[in-house]
Formats: structure tokens, C-alpha cells, sequence
């Protein structure tokens, strides 16, 4: 079978999110069941400004074929300007406006959809529903066109054009319980093909060195954040907490931020920004932390939750987030937080009781050994494509804008 994926960005240099997840998904395809699987994507790595920086064409990569095509324009002050006036309130939004938005979101890349459109693939992959090249090449393709939304409660989920994105998907692939019950609030699929899928978690490597030794602490006990350092995805706010927490609690325990810095907070002696690792110093920091904070309120599944249980380390994720916070209640391996108070009293318990930190390190590996390693979730997903294939396009529902 013929499998193409269509994302904004694609590329080892892309570290989280739904592109990252796309890259993961093509890659064990090719690996598991023979396939040929391609990328229809932008050559920006930057999803702030959509500045080409790789080569347009065709590359191969981890066995997928990659093919590359420039935005048009740089994402900047136009869009900005705009979706600070939509965000306000996006129901409210003219078609008009919403359609001008999609286009400044970019990246803008009407040739990758006059390419896919013209491809001889049997099903074509849209992840996530956010970008230009989803929104519009889903309801051009003539082959079946599968959505992975990687969706969460955001102000464009609510834009008016995006009726029709989901309108057009012919299956949908969800990343947890939460997603699927916000997208079926919002949109009329649940009559569509679709699956539960969640991503695949690789098993760790050899540790090689300390965490200490990586961040420079020592003997230090501390707590780690990976992934883009980023206002949006509450790393000013873990910065806030953290820093208040040191102030009411003396001892050792340090904080660590792990990953591309895109917001940079304070100074502070007991936080330690790394930016990027290679993955073996990124696993060796998260097996010898205390736990993983996840802080962002807007994640459709996030991987490095399932990565720090296959590490059976304890996790504490963001109470608003309704991905992670069901995977904490589904796993009993981690706890959450609302507040600073909240916040302060689960890191209490966790910095005073080891054994709890074992407990909850133990329930979520056997979550992830049960639910999230590759080769069951491949097989799962391969079998729901050959089936999406089988049924073809599925007839627009009347409730298309």
C-alpha cells in the first residue's frame, strides 16, 4: 500500500508535537509492514515563521520519501494582528476572516497541494487540523483522507472554516478519550471510521550517564520539564511556581527545562535550562529526576509523559490539560495541579515520600507497556488504514458548510 502523511513540518530537527508524532508514525509503517510511505510537507523547520531553511524537493528519510515544497510567504505581524482580534471570539468570526486566517497561518503551499492531489497514493494522512496544508488539500484529494486532529481546547478549534476540515475526513484518529469527547462536541463525526490509537513509546536506552553530572547539580535531587520551552505551553508558569515554591521551601531541589528555548524565564539558581539534548542525555536527565512536570494546559496527548513511565518515573501534569490528566487518572501513575497551592503540595509529597514516587512510576510503565509500545499500536493502526482503503471515500455529510 501507498501511504502519504501531511504535515507543516517534517524532519528529525522537529522536537514534539503533532509533526514530530507524524515522523514517528511514517517511520515504524515503513519499518513494520513494508509500505511505501511519503511526506508532503514545507521546508521550514520554524513553526513561528515558516522561513524555508531545507532544500525544496525530494529527500529520503528513515525510509520515508520526503517531499518538500517552500511557503509562499513568512508567517508575521498580519497574522498576529488577526488572530489576536479572532481569539477573542472565534465562534463569532466571518467565514471571510477565518479563511484570510488559515491562509497567514500558514505555511502557505498551494504547490504541495496541487501535488497531492495529483499523487497516486491509495490514502492520504492529515496531521495535525491546524495548518494550511490540511485545511486545504483535505477536501481536494480524491483518495480517502484520514484527519489525526491532535486537537485540543484552543480558540481556533472554533474558527467556522474548520467545520468543513472535519467535515471532509473520511476516518479520524484520535490520541485519547479527551480529544475524541471535545472533537464530537464540536463537530458531527461520530458516525465517522475512526480509532484510538495514541503514539507509540520507544523503549529506553542504556543510561550513561548521571542527570547530576548532565546538569551540572551534583548530588542534587531535582524535578525535570521536557520539551519547547514556550509561554503557550506553561513554562513561564512552572518558572512562576517553581521560583515561589524555592522561596517558601529552603533545600536542594532544583528544576530542570529541558529542550528548545523559545521563552526564556528569569534567572534563577535553582533552575537549569539546557536547551536542546541528543535523546540519550535527554533519557539520562528524565532517569534521574525526582519526576516530570508537564505544565502545558494544551497537549492531545504528549509523549514525553508515556517516555518519563517507560522510566517509571512519577509524573505531574497541569489539571486543565484533559489529555494528560487522563492518562494520570487511566494510569494512576502521576498527579496534578491547578494552583500555586496545588502545585506546592504535590511537590511536597513527592520530594518526602519515595515510596509514593516508586508506586506511581510502576502504575504508569505497566500503562504504557499495556497500551503504547509500537508494535501492537502499528498493527493496530495498519489494519484501520487497509480498512479506511477498503470503504473509499465516504460521501460528505450534509452538515458541510
Amino acid at each position: 500500500m501507498r501511504v502519504a502523511f501531511v504535515t507543516p513540518r517534517y524532519g528529525r530537527q522537529v522536537v514534539g508535537g503533532a509533526e514530530s508524532a507524524a515522523r514517528q508514525l511514517a517511520e515504524h509503517l515503513v519499518a513494520t509492514t513494508g509500505w511505501q510511505v511519503e511526506v508532503f510537507t514545507s521546508t521550514a523547520l520554524d513553526h513561528i515563521t515558516w522561513r524555508g531553511e531545507l532544500e525544496p524537493g525530494d529527500e529520503e528519510l528513515g525510509g520515508v520519501l520526503v517531499h518538500r515544497f517552500a511557503s509562499e510567504t513568512e508567517r508575521g505581524k498580519a497574522f498576529y494582528d488577526l488572530d489576536g482580534r479572532l481569539r477573542r471570539a472565534p465562534t463569532l468570526a466571518s467565514r471571510e476572516d477565518a479563511e484570510r486566517w488559515v491562509d497567514l497561518n500558514g505555511p502557505l503551499t498551494p504547490r504541495l497541494v496541487d501535488a497531492l492531489r495529483a499523487s497516486a497514493v491509495d490514502v492520504a494522512i492529515f496531521y495535525p487540523y491546524l495548518y494550511y496544508p490540511t485545511v486545504r488539500a483535505i477536501g481536494e484529494v480524491p483518495m480517502p483522507a484520514v484527519l489525526h486532529p491532535a486537537a485540543h481546547d484552543e480558540p481556533a478549534l472554533y474558527l467556522p472554516v474548520f467545520a468543513d476540515t472535519f467535515a471532509c475526513a473520511d476516518a479520524l484518529v484520535f490520541q485519547t478519550v479527551a480529544e475524541r469527547q471535545l472533537v464530537q462536541r464540536h463537530f458531527p463525526v461520530a458516525s465517522r471510521p475512526q480509532i484510538l490509537l495514541g503514539l507509540g513509546t520507544e523503549t529506553p536506552p542504556l543510561p550513561r550517564r548521571t542527570g547530576g553530572e548532565l546538569l551540572g547539580l551534583g548530588d542534587r535531587p531535582y524535578v525535570v520539564s521536557v520539551g519547547r520551552v514556550d509561554e503557550h505551553k506553561g513554562s513561564k508558569m512552572l518558572a512562576a511556581y517553581f521560583s515561589e515554591y524555592k522561596a517558601r521551601r529552603s533545600g536542594p531541589l532544583a528544576l530542570a527545562l529541558v529542550g528548545p528555548v523559545a521563552y526564556r524565564p528569569p534567572d534563577h539558581p535553582d533552575i537549569v535550562r539546557t536547551g536542546m539534548l541528543s535523546d540519550e542525555d535527554k533519557v539520562d536527565v528524565m532517569r534521574h529526576a525526582l519526576a516530570l512536570v508537564s505544565p502545558s494546559a494544551l497537549e492531545a496527548f504528549s509523549l514525553v509523559v508515556t517516555e518519563a513511565w517507560s522510566l517509571e518515573l512519577p509524573v505531574v501534569v497541569n489539571a486543565r490539560c484533559g489529555a494528560t490528566r487522563e492518562h494520570c487518572e487511566r494510569s494512576g501513575g502521576g498527579l496534578w495541579f491547578g494552583s500555586y497551592l496545588e502545585f506546592e503540595a504535590v511537590l511536597d509529597r513527592l520530594v518526602a515520600d519515595a515510596e509514593l514516587r516508586r508506586r506511581l512510576g510502576r502504575q504508569g510503565h505497566r500503562y504504557v507497556e499495556r497500551h503504547y509500545r509500537w508494535p501492537v499500536l502499528i498493527e493496530r493502526y495498519a489494519r484501520f488504514l487497509e480498512e479506511v482503503v477498503r470503504r473509499g471515500k465516504v460521501p460528505l455529510s450534509s452538515d458541510a458548510v
